[in-house]
């Protein structure tokens, strides 16, 4: 059948590439689409049926229902992935998804914050339990450049404060280990004198650093509301994620002269062309600067 061999592709991810639950995710939306459209339009009964030009039907449907290039390029990176998976597993004797071209992704760049947002952020109170581990997630993640998802995972065994880096596990369960400046050091330990053991109450003591006001893991979305609060009561009106800080972390690293690969390897990045999206930030907020402050600009 069409979707049976979908699951063990599935188990093939988790199981053996290590793969992370949003991976995954992607993975699953991506091949469900896929398959959906291989079953119901062009009605194969089995991959050994699936040609190169059924393939680029699909991705045709994907651009008239309006999916950005980049959207596409996903795609087609899943569709390539699951049927180099049905060759290894003899399933089909033909790779279907040769040569189908990826379509240019659109360099758009990443959303910043400057230095000064930057301090008002990280200068709100911290008169309460949660506000003092708010200012803990914050002051580590801008001086880390963790992804969300790496920092609600840490575990107070991944903290070395004493010697000033934390150890995480990034894309594919890879480990890295990562600087940490004074100040955020700072406002993790009180974090962890002060705060921590009044969140935890009667869950135990788990190992996760990071809990929520009823003592468990604090969760992405968790996170990403105390975010929102956080940047109005700091007067930042523009648009702010979870990834900006990791963004702002990367930019401001390079406009003060950092290595582009020593900037890589803290934000865990495999190609350094992902890292260089950066150095063209750096250069477009150096022309804002520029048309600003130059007298004949």
């Amino acid at each position: 059948m069409i979707s049976d061999i979908a699951e063990d592709f599935y188990h093939y991810l988790l199981i053996e590439r290590g793969l992370s639950d949003n991976t995954l995710t992607s993975y699953r939306r991506d091949l469900t689409a896929y398959i959906d459209f291989i079953k119901t339009s062009v009605n194969k009964a089995n991959w050994e049926q699936v040609t190169r030009n059924d393939i680029t039907n699909f991705l045709y449907v994907l651009k008239d229902d309006g999916k950005s290039s980049a959207t596409i390029a996903r795609h087609i990176s899943s569709i390539r992935a699951f049927h180099q998976f049905l060759i290894r597993e003899q399933v089909v004797t033909h790779d279907a998804s040769l040569h189908i071209e990826t379509p240019k992704k659109e360099r758009k760049l990443p959303d910043v914050l400057s230095i000064q947002e930057i301090e008002a952020l990280l200068s709100l109170p911290s008169d309460t339990a949660l506000h003092i581990r708010n200012k803990a997630m914050l002051e580590l993640l801008y001086a880390t450049g963790l992804r969300v998802s790496e920092m609600i995972h840490l575990k107070i065994s991944d903290l070395h404060l004493t010697m000033g880096f934390v150890q995480c596990f990034g894309k594919g369960a890879k480990e890295r280990i990562v600087p940490l400046g004074n100040v955020a050091i700072q406002a993790v330990e009180n974090y962890l004198q002060q705060a921590r053991g009044k969140l935890i109450k009667r869950q135990g003591d788990s190992n996760i650093l990071f809990v929520n006001q009823h003592g468990k893991p604090l969760t992405r979305q968790g996170f990403w509301k105390i975010l929102k609060k956080a940047a109005l009561e700091a007067g930042i009106h523009k648009k702010i994620t979870p990834h900006t800080l990791r963004h702002s972390f990367a930019t401001h690293l390079l406009e003060n002269g950092a290595d582009l690969r020593l900037v890589q390897e803290m934000l865990g990045h495999v190609d350094i062309s992902t890292t260089q999206i950066y150095t063209h930030v750096t250069k477009a907020r150096l022309k804002d600067i520029y048309m600003n402050y130059h007298p004949r600009a």
